[in-house]
């Protein structure tokens, strides 16, 4: 269950937690027009908090907004500022932040025109999202029988709220077959992405992981991909099959949520040795250094309160 804060921001003000409400003819709720994004701030080695890459993430925020022809009543520096407040606020040296925006009350029907935008900005502690045993020895993982939309279907570039329940169907399923989490194909067949998160694939020392066909650009997928060639490693952004992924040294999954998740097995296969491998090792010791503030090169990407 998420941790009750002290305060949540919306709609340019803070206010009590419980006073957070919304109308049941709330646009969004019907139809799932709205966007948001999920961030995460870290306590950092010299006892400050560092929101990551927080304005990377409003500006994805504002293109998915952009795509779904949303327009935003607030500008980036204000939902950056109202993200360190909410923060600063609730007392939290970490947290997940959660910003929102979705249509609410005053129209009804398949035409949102003239519904009023509204933005909600919501911050609770939130540990690791696969589990603290996922993040040390792997999860395991079934491919779901739902796919990834196809990108003339949904908007897949977007954190588009009714794009989840795709993700919803597809975790579902895994999680009662005894699943830690779902892999969904794309409608080619080969592999896409988890419910939530971009997967990477070790072979022979090279790393590989879906190009942005019909996936989410995931800040932290990107992160990663700096991080493998900054350490020397081969990055290739191609597609790939399950077989592919079976035979696999090692793989790993990667999102603000799930930071740098190894698996450990796929569809009863175990992959490599069936416990986090060398390179995935080395990219999650980077990462974690890198959002903790304890790597100077990469200091462009925290934003200090």
């Amino acid at each position: 269950m998420v941790e009750k804060a002290k305060f949540i921001w919306f709609d340019g003000k803070l206010i009590p937690w419980d006073q957070a409400q919304v109308h049941v003819l709330t646009h969004t709720l019907h139809y799932g027009l709205g966007v948001f994004e999920g961030i995460r701030a870290y306590f950092c080695q010299d006892g400050r908090t560092a929101i990551f890459r927080l304005s990377d993430h409003i500006r994805r925020l504002f293109d998915s907004a952009h795509v779904m022809m949303i327009e935003m009543p607030f500008s980036r520096d204000e939902l950056e500022a109202a993200c360190c407040e909410s923060l600063r606020a609730n007392g939290q040296k970490e947290a997940y932040i959660r910003p929102l925006v979705f249509l609410g009350e005053g129209v009804m029907g398949l035409n949102p025109a003239g519904s009023p935008v509204q933005v909600a900005i919501i911050s609770w502690v939130w540990g690791a999202y696969l589990g603290d045993e996922g993040l040390a020895r792997g999860i395991r993982v079934k491919t779901s029988s739902f796919i990834r939309h196809h990108v003339n279907i949904m908007m897949t570039k977007t954190k588009t709220v009714g794009n989840y329940v795709n993700s919803i169907m597809a975790k579902r399923e895994a999680v009662s077959a005894g699943y830690d989490e779902a892999l969904l194909l794309d409608t080619a067949g080969y592999v896409c992405e988890a419910s939530g998160e971009n997967i990477f694939i070790v072979k022979d020392g090279v790393l590989k992981t879906p190009p942005l066909t019909s996936i989410l650009p995931g800040l932290t997928r990107d992160c990663v991909i700096t991080l493998a060639q900054d350490l020397g490693l081969t990055v290739k952004e191609d597609r790939f099959s399950r077989d592919e992924l079976y035979l696999a040294d090692e793989a790993f999954f990667t999102g603000t949520a799930a930071e740098v998740t190894p698996i450990r097995e796929v569809d009863l296969r175990v992959i490599g040795p069936g416990h986090p491998g060398p390179v995935t090792k080395k990219i999650q010791e980077a990462y974690f250094a890198v959002v903790k503030g304890q790597d100077a090169r990469y200091q462009r990407w925290l934003t200090y309160l």
